[in-house]
């Protein structure tokens, strides 16, 4: 498995891919993050970020999926994602040397970008970039399809949802995570993230929000490596347990914006809850490593 260096932040390579959480599920990660970061995280993404707003990592969440499709960002397309190629809805399962390919991959973009920041030698441009790709490739590897090579990621499987046209990709990211929040703005962002965090302090998450965490750590390239790969390998089980249950054809043009998306929406909550919270904790590991 060829792995691309801390300091490989330009590329040639390309490859079309699925898009991430839409903006509203980055942003509400994002909010969320910003809840638990400690003072001195918050201070030096606030320095670096240049934005001393409440806004700060929400305003950069969804940055990366610009940035993808300019000349510059083209290279970092493949690392939204990790095809892996198991066997839903009978099997699942992520295979880091199978699955990440030489361009890279979600798992090891989040380790890369880690260690930059961490390292702290590049510029202060590259470490804006690397910032913000940790921001949202923590929101991207908690997307069950972003963890999926079938049918690209679920990009291939044509669906209708509320009687228009789609995909079970496109579904995901941004048609489910709007039926929980009510919107796709800003506003609604913060709404969910406001509701995710009364769940975490002392709701339903309350008893699992430890466990979330359990073993995150960046002291080193393989600690960074296993903490994306165990999250990733989470995200992906729910491709058999929920996003494709019944198989393909379950979905395959069918309309899912009944009680396909009633039994989906628990897990969509649960995941961007599990990954703000992450994020959080994941951004003070690195502060604290500098």
């Amino acid at each position: 498995m060829a792995r691309f260096t801390a300091l490989a932040l330009l590329s040639a390579a390309a490859l079309p891919g699925a898009m991430a959480w839409g903006a509203m599920g980055h942003e509400t990660v994002a909010y969320i993050a910003s809840n638990y970061v400690s003072a001195a995280t918050k201070s030096y993404f606030q320095d670096l970020l240049g934005d001393t707003s409440a806004d700060y990592l929400a305003s950069v969440a969804s940055w990366a999926d610009s940035y993808r499709y300019t000349t510059a960002g083209k290279f970092s397309a493949p690392y939204h994602y990790i095809d892996a190629n198991d066997n839903p809805p009978s099997s699942c399962g992520v295979d880091l040397d199978r699955d990440c390919g030489d361009e890279g991959c979600v798992v090891r973009a989040l380790q890369n970008y880690t260690t930059t920041l961490i390292a702290g030698t590049v510029s202060d441009a590259n470490l804006q970039i690397a910032a913000k790709m940790v921001i949202h490739f923590a929101g991207d590897i908690g997307q069950p399809l972003h963890c999926e090579a079938l049918e690209v990621g679920g990009n291939d499987i044509d669906v209708q949802y509320d009687g228009d046209d789609t995909n079970l990709h496109a579904a995901w990211d941004s048609d489910i995570p709007e039926s929980i929040s009510g919107g796709s703005s800003l506003t609604s962002a913060k709404s969910w993230a406001s509701d995710l965090i009364k769940e975490i302090d002392s709701g339903t998450y309350k008893s699992q929000a430890a466990g979330w965490v359990s073993g995150l750590s960046v002291s080193s390239s393989t600690t960074q490596t296993s903490t994306a790969l165990k999250w990733a390998t989470e995200s992906n089980a729910y491709v058999c347990s929920t996003v494709l249950k019944g198989g393909i054809s379950a979905v395959e043009n069918k309309d899912i914006s009944g009680s396909y998306t009633t039994t989906a929406q628990p897990v969509v909550d649960l995941q961007i809850a599990k990954q703000g919270y992450r994020l959080a904790k994941w951004l003070d590991a690195i502060v604290a490593a500098q």
